[in-house]
């Protein structure tokens, strides 16, 4: 079967920082109690003219700048986001004008923190099956906008940003394993909540209506997702036919600190083997990974040769991992 792996990456961070510090000054909260909970220390907000579709672009951008593959040569574009700009046209084809990839198919998935994993899979089986022979992968997340900054539980935990990926043929290694699981029954436990639009089918008497916001329940959250993400890195390890210690890096979503601590214990895994970056730029949703992967690679952490597990968990709830032969 046709071997397929990247071929470039790329990032965009917005360059607005807000340290728990400045978190003090809005809601009840301490950097004290920030950091030994979560392990953040600070995180990247967009700017006021920053939308979901600016992050994803300059993210594409560097990716196929990395790749040294013109824009022309992409014949599938994916993004993966859950805070899209509006509801259409896509963020894929907002990138796809941006680069100027007049021949890519363009769409988004929507998987939350597990987002650049599916989308990832999806356009690896794109390239297999022939329907497309270079895919640009993009995970861009404004998700501060969809936080409500009066809840200590959750403002403090996100950050907005944006990575990507070019994916094609390779000669060898490459993405050797994949893994994607759901558990729609218990999608509540994280979920957004919105009023009723407004229809001259449903009136409202009162006309203002609330922006949606992120609710979470975070004590059984932490279960599924230590639970889940160990789980995913056993069964993706089995089917590329590896152990655990036969890998050299996890690269997990980046929730929380304490998440990645308990799976790390849960598979028996070195922690000092799991990159992480939590503490610069908290949960960027579906960039999490990618921005992690970027960075493990040009800092040197992945190295050519590696076993790399890709391992994330989000809301829907959704898990998934690859396994990556760098």
């Amino acid at each position: 079967m046709t071997k397929v792996g990247f071929l470039g990456l790329g990032l965009y961070l917005p360059s607005r920082r807000m340290t728990n510090f400045d978190l003090e000054k809005i809601v009840e909260t301490s950097d004290e109690w920030i950091r030994t909970r979560t392990g953040i220390v600070e995180r990247r907000i967009a700017a006021n003219n920053e939308r979901t579709s600016d992050l994803a672009i300059k993210a594409a951008q560097e990716a196929l700048k990395d790749s040294k593959i013109s824009a022309d040569k992409i014949d599938l574009i994916i993004v993966a986001t859950i805070s899209p700009d509006s509801s259409f046209p896509s963020m894929a084809c907002k990138v796809q004008k941006a680069i100027g990839a007049k021949k890519a198919a363009a769409f988004d998935v929507s998987a939350a923190c597990s987002g650049y994993l599916y989308a990832m899979t999806t356009a690896k089986q794109f390239i297999q099956t022939g329907m497309a022979t270079n895919a640009l992968v993009v995970a861009a997340d404004r998700i501060t906008n969809l936080i409500d900054w009066k809840d200590r539980n959750t403002c403090v935990l996100f950050g907005d940003g944006a990575g990507a990926c070019v994916l094609g043929k390779v000669k060898s290694g490459g993405i050797t394993a994949d893994f994607l699981q759901a558990f729609g029954d218990q999608g509540d436990l994280m979920h957004v909540v919105a009023e009723e639009p407004h229809s001259p089918l449903h009136p409202h008497k009162d006309t203002a209506q609330k922006s949606p916001y992120v609710v979470m329940h975070g004590q059984e959250l932490f279960k599924m997702a230590v639970n889940s993400m160990g789980d995913a890195v056993e069964a993706v390890l089995k089917k590329a036919k590896l152990k655990v210690s036969d890998v050299d890096c996890i690269v997990p979503h980046q929730a929380n600190d304490r998440i990645i601590s308990a799976v790390a214990n849960k598979l028996k895994f070195p922690k000092d083997k799991i990159f992480i970056n939590i503490d610069k730029y908290g949960n960027m949703s579906a960039a999490s990974i990618a921005v992690a992967l970027y960075e493990a690679v040009k800092s040197g952490r992945i190295k050519k040769g590696d076993n790399v597990v890709l391992v994330a968990f989000g809301a829907g709830l959704v898990s998934g991992a690859n396994v990556v032969k760098w």
